[in-house]
């Protein structure tokens, strides 16, 4: 079941909200049990029963997160159960998501003949996994109460909105939400608003931008590309707006649908595409994910305040490559976070990222350019089924084997879908933020802002009903 889906939106979400409003008003207690129980249905009806996995995973932190909390004045044996805490979690990612990935490269390099399992990758493994660790992690650190009812522990892993596309919420970021919480009237309009927004973002931009870039990635057949070099850039742009609307539509789902039931999650994305530095970019990007990096990786290393450069370097890669690696099993992931690890060493080394950033003039338009040149590229390899064809599609994209400079197609794409193209235009910078930040208390602008709500939710839901293309990318986390 996903998000935008006849079956969520007409069904479960309704039900869920009636149930939750009408019968369970006073008591948070039974409240989270019901968002419990609403939440593992909503994991187990995607198709594949991983009930047990998820169910594991609840226990076993739930477990360790008391051992951890009982043995604090024993640091050894704490530490120690920290360790096999994260160690558990890690073979449970590590097994589901990797071990086709490590038989078939050991088959290849190696030239063994093990036998590939096939096992199937359950939907938002790597949220959950890193979230369960976020909990241990964070009652050893005393950032949150340890949690004596596992169901608490459950509602925190296995929280619908957040569960199979995130954002990561960490353990820290709502733990006293989940004893004590108070829903309002205003917290769930701005929660309907939000989730409307990111349904749209998803369903009336992502997809259409999907449609163009599956056209064109279409095309590429063994080495060759068979099309235009505008086509290469048109679908690599069609890509690059994909992705985030996806990516932050589905969070900002997240987040309105936790505010519709009283929590408040972290902001997830903040306009990347506006970044004039690739630091700032991933200051903008995924920022659950860099956080969760940042805090239980990067920091405990020593972070930036280490003695030498080459600390400091290897710091750096262990957390991209460990970023590539999380966002799925293939070496185009791995590459794509390594190019990320040498442009940000690059930026940290030499304080260019800090000049772009803070500068306003010709170096902030050169920084623009080049962060959005290597982001696109980027998530060309992202998108690539191996390293083969993002290099064949690279090459197409600065004249290399493509079949032209121009083709008809591309006129044709670019007619069906300059609409679209504007939309997202407008929607990746802060232009409609700023203007309700400025207006909001302007009745006029309540009212054009509401119509303005009521046609995306007419038109994403009108998509919905009428078309049968919904890509879900967060397939390969």
């Amino acid at each position: 079941m996903l998000f935008p889906s006849e079956e969520f939106l007409f069904l479960f979400l309704p039900i869920v909200l009636f149930v939750y409003y009408a019968f369970l008003r006073k008591t948070t207690h039974i409240k989270n049990i019901f968002l419990l129980i609403a939440s593992l249905y909503f994991y187990v009806s995607g198709g594949r029963d991983y009930l047990p996995l998820i169910l594991f995973v609840i226990l076993i932190n739930w477990l360790f997160g008391l051992l951890v909390d009982w043995t604090k004045k024993r640091e050894m044996l704490c530490k120690l159960l920290l360790a096999a805490d994260v160690v558990i979690n890690l073979g449970v990612l590590g097994w589901f998501k990797y071990t086709g990935f490590v038989i078939d490269n050991l088959n290849r390099f190696a030239h063994t003949n093990l036998v590939n399992p096939g096992i199937v990758l359950p939907i938002g493994i790597s949220f959950f996994t890193f979230q369960a660790m976020s909990y241990t992690i964070d009652v050893y650190r005393d950032r949150g109460k340890v949690q004596k009812n596992p169901l608490n522990v459950g509602l925190y892993i296995a929280f619908f909105p957040q569960l199979i596309a995130g954002p990561i919420v960490r353990y820290e970021t709502i733990a006293q939400q989940i004893a004590h919480r108070e829903e309002n009237l205003e917290d769930f309009t701005k929660g309907v608003c939000r989730f409307i927004i990111g349904l749209g973002k998803k369903v009336l931009i992502a997809n259409n931008m999907g449609l163009v870039a599956d056209t064109i990635f279409g095309t590429i057949s063994g080495s060759a590309f068979h099309a235009s070099t505008a086509a290469a850039w048109l679908g690599a742009i069609s890509y690059t707006l994909q992705i985030f609307f996806d990516f932050s539509g589905y969070s900002d789902m997240a987040i309105g649908l936790g505010q519709m039931f009283g929590f408040h999650f972290e902001e997830n994305f903040n306009y990347p595409y506006i970044a004039k530095s690739v630091s700032e970019f991933w200051r903008r990007w995924h920022i659950s994910l860099q956080t969760w990096f940042r805090d239980y990786v990067y920091f405990p290393m020593g972070g930036s305040r280490v003695k030498s450069k080459a600390r400091l370097v290897f710091n750096l890669f262990v957390v991209w490559a460990l970023t590539g690696i999380w966002h799925g099993a293939n070496w185009t992931f791995i590459g794509w976070g390594l190019m990320y690890f040498v442009l940000l060493t690059f930026e940290k080394l030499t304080g260019l990222g800090k000049k772009m950033d803070k500068s306003s003039k010709g170096l902030a338009v050169f920084g623009h350019i080049y962060t959005m040149l290597f982001v696109i590229l980027g998530w060309v390899l992202f998108r690539a089924d191996n390293i083969g064809q993002a290099l064949t599609y690279i090459k197409a994209m600065f004249g290399i084997h493509a079949a032209g400079w121009m083709d008809a197609g591309v006129t044709a794409l670019l007619a069906q879908n300059w609409m679209y193209y504007v939309a997202a235009l407008i929607a990746c910078v802060p232009v409609v933020k700023r203007m309700d930040e400025k207006w909001h208390a302007k009745p006029v602008w309540n009212v054009i802002y509401t119509v303005f709500l009521l046609c995306i939710l007419f038109l994403a839901v009108a998509y919905i009903l009428n078309n049968s293309y919904n890509p879900f990318i967060y397939f390969n986390f």
